[in-house]
């Protein structure tokens, strides 16, 4: 039987693209959203998905469907039908934290074949980090050639990511945000989930107050004109229209819903003034991994995350 490459998409959208483009091989869309949410190192184990499933039901009152998840992942336990695996994942955080765990993944079922990576972010002619599913068909084509091979070390490193971030110190990351991979996008993905932390003066973290400068700066007549404005400024984060309305409503204690526009309240105000710590307004629970998001403050000043005096786990 002649071997074929085994594809590890990043969503539905892109695997039907490159069945289109009748990329050769095999294709195992990854269905899951990793950036939120209690993980542990041991990927799809059955406490895994008992953490998954309680997530979901708590922050989006959604059932995951493991039947679902468990289909594509069979396909991993063939890896004698493969002559090597290629990951289709992008520049931002959302797509990093399912690109090392899928490693991980790979790693934890002794698989040894040939691992490859290809990735999109800044194109030649755009201004804008570029997502694989908004390229044409001649620049993917010509991203799979270019697939860069993952050697031992960037291995490892992943390998470190995924298990750093199920735990419960994410100041160990800071180290591999200087270290030099074939990830050309880690380091900054890295530094933006540092940032997701509250901030030590206002407890907003960074994407929550760049949607109230949005707010701020612009006239913006509806939620739904706001998710369009953070879902292009978003920069690394990378996240969905799922997680960015949840978002969206829980600031809602910074602005008032007018006629026709959102309008900063008072307390929006004084955020953006740094004239008031709002964090445990906003407090929602929110897991990163292995971290409470309320445990840690992110200090600019100091560049690290800082134990929260207030946190009582």
């Amino acid at each position: 039987m002649n071997k074929q490459p085994l594809h590890i998409t990043n969503g539905s959208v892109l695997t039907d693209i490159l069945n289109e483009l009748k990329i050769e091989g095999d294709f195992l869309t990854w269905q899951a959203m990793l950036c939120e949410g209690p993980t542990i190192e041991n990927v799809f184990s059955e406490e895994f998905l008992k953490l998954r499933r309680a997530y979901f039901k708590d922050f989006y009152n959604v059932e995951v469907d493991n039947e679902l998840i468990h289909n594509e992942l069979d396909k991993l336990d063939y890896p004698e039908r493969y002559s090597e695996i290629v990951l289709w994942f992008e520049y931002d955080l959302f797509c990093h934290i399912n690109m090392v765990a899928v490693i991980s993944l790979i790693k934890q079922k002794k698989i040894d074949l040939p691992i490859y990576l290809v990735s999109s972010g800044r194109e030649k002619g755009s201004k804008n980090l570029i997502g694989l599913g908004e390229l044409n068909s001649e620049q993917l084509v010509q991203h799979y050639k270019s697939k860069v091979l993952l050697n031992a070390d960037d291995l490892d490193m992943a390998r470190n990511v995924w298990s750093i971030y199920c735990g419960v110190d994410h100041n160990l990351l800071k180290p591999l945000i200087v270290k030099s991979s074939s990830f050309d996008y880690l380091s900054n993905c890295l530094k933006a989930h540092l940032e997701r932390f509250p901030d030590s003066v206002t407890g907003l973290n960074d994407l929550e107050r760049n949607i109230l400068e949005i707010l701020n700066k612009h006239k913006v007549t509806s939620k739904n004109h706001l998710l369009g404005y953070i879902l292009n400024y978003q920069g690394y984060f990378g996240y969905g229209d799922f997680q960015l309305k949840r978002i969206i409503d829980e600031l809602s204690v910074f602005y008032t819903v007018k006629e026709d526009h959102l309008e900063l309240n008072r307390k929006g105000l004084l955020a953006l003034q740094d004239q008031h710590n709002f964090a445990e307004e906003i407090e929602n629970g929110m897991t990163y991994g292995g971290v409470k998001k309320a445990a840690f403050y992110f200090s600019k000043s100091a560049n690290k995350l800082i134990k929260s005096v207030h946190y009582d786990d």
